[in-house]
């Protein structure tokens, strides 16, 4: 059987969660900064992995949520960012990581979460979402103080799961992580979410790309 890892926020995990509860603090302007905190969280990511200068993964959340309203000049009150900051750990599912999970599951692969979050908030957050108990563990960055597309996160993870990279595939929304895991080694099946977003012009492609993941049990090679 396979060992997959699964990537969590923009993969299991809908970020734009919060686009509601900011409709409700500024209006229209909700769409505009739910994309904006989502590109700043991760710029901010990259930008330490690079420099070395580790944080965990809700501080680049939180300093990315202070610059987009700055940005965007939405006054939010200390009382609102807050709000939204807690908002960040009740994200829902998406809708097709339940059938996905049960159906791979059954079919007997090994499952992990491998996320850029702290393992005891990714933790909490899969339980209020209700797909917890479909993987074996948790696997955080924050052991290693980097963040993904670090070489020494997917080795990480590898030690962790007791995984070879041959045998080893990466379940990822975010093209970056999927480019990241490639360039280590492993197979990838990029999630397509959105059909109008090409994938990078890199030497490192996805094996697989999928518009879900409905049908990824039934794209996986056997073994």
């Amino acid at each position: 059987m396979l060992t997959l890892a699964f990537d969590v926020y923009g993969t299991l995990i809908d970020t734009r969660g919060v686009v509601s509860q900011l409709q409700d603090m500024i209006g229209p302007q909700a769409e505009t900064f739910s994309r904006c905190w989502r590109d700043k969280q991760l710029e901010y990511s990259f930008r330490r992995g690079l420099m070395q200068d580790y944080k965990p993964f809700s501080d680049c959340t939180r300093d990315a949520l202070q610059y987009t309203d700055s940005l965007l000049k939405t006054g939010l009150t200390q009382a609102q960012q807050t709000q939204l900051m807690q908002a960040y750990t009740r994200l829902p599912a998406f809708a097709d990581a339940v059938p996905a999970l049960t159906a791979l599951q059954a079919a007997g692969h090994h499952l992990y979460a491998f996320s850029n979050g702290q393992a005891e908030a990714v933790t909490a957050l899969l339980q209020q979402a209700g797909i917890r108990s479909y993987f074996e563990a948790v696997i955080s960055v924050d052991t290693v103080r980097s963040f993904k597309p670090s070489p020494d996160v997917y080795q990480h993870f590898l030690h962790s799961a007791h995984s070879h990279r041959q045998h080893t595939w990466l379940i990822s929304g975010n093209p970056f992580d999927i480019t990241g895991a490639r360039h280590a080694g492993w197979h990838a099946a990029w999630i397509q979410r959105d059909p109008a977003l090409p994938f990078d012009p890199w030497e490192q492609q996805p094996d697989l790309i999928l518009p879900g993941l409905e049908a990824l049990a039934d794209h996986l090679p056997r073994t």
